[in-house]
């Protein structure tokens, strides 16, 4: 049957379209860009300049890898057939692709190309060149990083596109970045007042690049009034540095803070229950920290912790119980004797964690979600001491709750204010006196969670805790969770304070005389206890 004419037409249309399509170029401009490409291979380092010059002038998405290549030395000439190729690899054999069009190409040996060079002059000028097409970009990650490249290599004769910018920007921090990059480049102005108000603006920023031109400035403008601003300016910066140099000093005093409570608050229930001097209270704190280096030998790291807290507690808590059940329960009321019993203890759990892990430091990995930094502000801390920190308020959170709220907490509480009325009420002494035990021991456990995180786990561990933790209890107030809250973070502050003048070892001894002096005067302590411990 014949086809009928519209259908031979419509065959021959799409056959026509197809041969259109084919023969449209790739990209418009493509030529125009492959020509001055071609004339980098001849030119020298000046008329490489104008070059690139023309080459960011060009509307064309692939001139910013193009200058990238430049820049790393990665530009090539082939000679057959005859264009401009991008290599990466550094081996003899290196893959190549097409610089205009960006096709890969496959791998060649670099004796079949020609590298083009460049100097640290045009690198320059290509850095330049590419701060100034990022300015155009609709990314506001690409427009940020563009201002801070010209941040860090200021140059006056690029402030125009800055200034376009400035007019046209919706973003308010790439605002302020434009603006600081600006009065950064009018420190190069010829004109004293356009100087000082430029120093006055820039008064007070810690980017290294601003301080070191405002410095430089400040020691050799020749203008009296821009000299004069620009000292203001340094020193205000200065003023900032140090306050926040002050705020690092508190952060990493709270961070101290609350290392020292979390070793101190299980103590400070045991002690304020019991009146036990428990000297194996650091040996609890080691093995909960060598029970997280056991559940990483299991877990993936991102994992590990949140089953190392209940893991810990529980561990620990146990061991706890079968101290007070073994040993102490035989000791209440003689005080010296439970010391001496519980430092034997302490040395029998430090040799059986030797000859079961070996006498070797253990490392703990630090999980993805607690390394690195974090911006508060100005202030970079690093996210693991922040999350003990939080962690420390959780754990106090988590007791006070426990003890104000539970029955446990009720009897805690009854028998730490009057032993013999809580047992003429009914409240078995002994059942509390094992359960308060393995609860402090628990926390111990859990405090050594978090010690992993900032030091090596080793059989020595937790007696380098175990006398800060005393001094926490005693200054706080002996069973007081407030006062072992305060006295941890004062402690904590005191002592970051006292080190950049007095080190760390005598910063330890000027606390250490302190806290005698203190107790001469308050010998309960900050908030002491009442009841049956304010008469021991």
């Amino acid at each position: 049957m014949p086809v009928c004419a519209p259908v031979w037409r419509l065959i021959l249309l799409l056959l026509a379209l197809t041969l259109c399509c084919g023969s449209l170029p790739a990209r418009a401009g493509d030529e125009e860009l492959r020509a001055a490409l071609l004339q980098l291979r001849e030119a020298d380092f000046d008329s490489k300049a104008t070059l690139i010059e023309t080459l960011a002038t060009l509307d064309h998405p692939r001139v910013a890898p193009i200058l990238n290549a430049l820049s790393a030395s990665q530009l090539y000439y082939q000679e057959d057939p005859e264009r401009m190729v991008i290599g990466t690899g550094d081996g003899v054999e290196i893959t190549i692709e097409d610089a205009v069009s960006g096709a890969a190409l496959g791998a060649v040996t670099k004796r079949d190309l020609e590298r083009i060079t460049a100097n640290n002059r045009l690198r320059s000028l290509i850095q330049d060149r590419l701060a100034s097409l990022g300015l155009a970009s609709p990314d506001p990650v690409q427009r940020r990083a563009a201002v801070e490249s010209f941040l860090r290599n200021p140059d006056p004769a690029g402030a125009e596109p800055l200034k376009a910018r400035l007019a046209v920007e919706t973003d308010l921090k790439i605002k302020e970045l434009l603006t600081l990059s600006l009065a950064l480049a009018d420190l190069s102005s010829p004109d004293a007042a356009v100087r000082a108000k430029a120093a006055e603006a820039l008064g007070g920023q810690l980017q290294p690049e601003i301080r070191g031109q405002l410095a430089k400035l400040a020691a050799e403008d020749p203008d009296p009034a821009a000299r004069e601003a620009a000292q203001h300016a340094v020193s205000r910066t200065e003023f900032r540095l140090q306050m926040l140099g002050w705020a690092e000093t508190l952060f990493f005093g709270l961070s101290l803070g609350s290392v020292l409570i979390l070793a101190a608050i299980g103590l400070a229930v045991t002690f304020g229950v019991m009146g036990v001097i428990n000297m194996a209270h650091g040996e609890l704190m080691m093995i909960g920290a060598y029970t997280t280096w056991l559940v990483q030998q299991w877990l993936p790291v991102n994992w590990s912790l949140p089953v190392a807290v209940p893991l810990a507690f529980l561990v620990a808590g146990l061991m706890g119980i079968a101290i007070e059940r073994g040993i102490i329960r035989f000791l209440y009321g003689r005080p010296l004797e439970t010391l001496l019993a519980t430092f034997g203890v302490s040395l029998i759990l430090q040799q059986a964690v030797r000859s079961i892990f070996s006498p070797l430091n253990r490392s703990v990995a630090t999980p993805d979600w607690m390394s690195g930094t974090i911006l508060l502000g100005p202030l970079e801390v690093t996210l693991n001491r922040l999350i003990i920190v939080g962690f420390c308020i959780a754990v106090f959170a988590a007791l006070w709750l426990a003890l104000q709220r539970t029955r446990l907490g009720l009897e805690v509480r009854a028998v730490a204010q009057n032993r013999a009325m809580a047992r003429a009420m009914g409240v078995r002494s002994a059942r509390v006196d094992a359960l308060t035990f393995g609860l402090g021991s628990g926390i111990a456990g859990v405090a050594g969670v978090a010690l992993s995180q900032l030091t090596n786990v080793g059989p020595n561990l937790g007696q380098s805790y175990i006398v800060d933790s005393f001094m926490v209890v005693v200054f706080g107030g002996v069973g007081n969770l407030w006062g072992t809250l305060v006295a941890g973070l004062s402690l904590g502050v005191a002592n970051k304070l006292l080190e950049p003048w007095a080190g760390a070892v005598l910063a330890k001894i000027v606390v250490l005389v302190f806290l005698i002096l203190f107790i001469q005067k308050r010998p309960r302590g900050l908030f002491p206890q009442r009841g049956r411990a304010a008469e021991v």
